[in-house]
C-alpha cells in the first residue's frame, strides 16, 4: 500500500465514463472504447485489493443505455458476455480470493444470454465474503428507488408489514444494494453523477477527474484516494 494513504475508503464506486470519446480520440468505432474500457476494470480490482479496499460498485451501464444505436448496443452486448465468459473460467480464483460478484439493476432487461451469465456469476459467488464488487448494469438511480419502493408497498398490502414499520434501514433492505459508498468517483471531466446510488451516497465523498475511464490508472485511483483520505467526514453532526 501506498504509504502516505491511511484511512483508504473500504467501498468505492466509479462511475466508468468516457469510452466513446476515448474511441472518438482514436478515430476507432464507438465499441473499441467499450472494449479498453472492459479491459481497464481488471486492472481496476487489482489495484483495489493492494490499496485495500473492500469493495467496489461500478457504473456499467445505465437504463438509458439501452437506447444506443443496435450496431454499438450489439457489440456492447458481445463485449459483456465474452467478459462475463472470462470471469467465469476464473471462478475457482474468486472464490479461492472469497470475492463476490452482485449486479444490480434491472438486469432482466438484458438478452437471456447475458442475463443468464450475470446470475451464473452471481449464484457461483454468492458465499463470498472478503471482497465485493458490484456492477450496476441497467441502472438507475430513480429506478433503484421506485422498485424499493414497489418491494415494501407489496409487502404491505399482503400484510406481512406494517406502516409503521416501514424507517430507513428498512428502505435500505429493500434497494438493489445495501451498502454506502465512502467514495464514488467519476472520470471523462463531467461533473454530475448521473442518478448514481442516490439514496446510497448520500454522505459519499465525491471526487472528479478529467481522466477518461479507458486512459485511468491507478496513480488516478490513488491520487483520488489521497484526497479522501485529506477530507474530514463529519456526516452532518458538527
Amino acid at each position: 500500500m501506498n504509504p502516505s494513504l491511511n484511512n483508504v475508503p473500504k467501498h468505492v464506486g466509479i462511475i466508468l465514463d468516457g469510452n466513446r470519446r476515448f474511441a472518438k480520440k482514436l478515430m476507432l468505432k464507438p465499441w473499441k472504447g467499450h472494449e479498453y474500457g472492459a479491459e481497464k476494470i481488471e486492472k481496476l480490482l487489482n489495484w483495489a485489493s493492494e490499496l485495500g479496499i473492500k469493495e467496489l460498485t461500478l457504473y456499467a451501464f445505465s437504463i438509458e443505455n439501452f437506447g444506443r444505436p443496435k450496431e454499438e448496443f450489439d457489440m456492447l452486448m458481445r463485449i459483456f458476455s465474452e467478459s462475463f465468459d472470462n470471469v467465469l473460467e476464473r471462478i475457482d480464483e474468486l472464490n479461492k480470493n472469497k470475492i463476490r460478484i452482485r449486479f444490480i439493476g434491472r438486469i432482466e432487461m438484458f438478452p437471456k444470454e447475458v442475463y443468464t451469465k450475470m446470475k451464473k456469476l452471481m449464484e457461483l459467488t454468492k458465499n463470498n465474503d472478503k471482497y465485493f464488487v458490484n456492477f450496476a448494469m441497467a441502472y438507475g438511480g430513480r429506478a433503484e428507488i421506485v422498485d424499493a419502493t414497489k418491494r415494501i408497498a407489496e409487502q404491505v398490502k399482503n400484510g406481512k408489514l406494517k406502516l409503521e414499520e416501514i424507517n430507513e434501514k428498512l428502505f435500505g433492505e429493500n434497494l438493489y444494494l445495501n451498502s454506502d459508498p465512502d467514495l464514488v468517483i467519476r472520470t471523462s471531466g463531467e461533473k454530475r453523477i448521473s442518478g448514481f446510488l442516490l439514496w446510497q451516497g448520500s454522505y459519499a465523498e465525491f471526487y472528479f477527474t478529467d481522466k477518461l475511464w479507458p486512459e485511468f490508472e491507478k496513480e488516478d485511483l490513488v491520487k483520488a484516494i489521497e484526497d479522501y483520505c485529506k477530507r474530514d467526514r463529519r456526516f452532518g453532526k458538527n
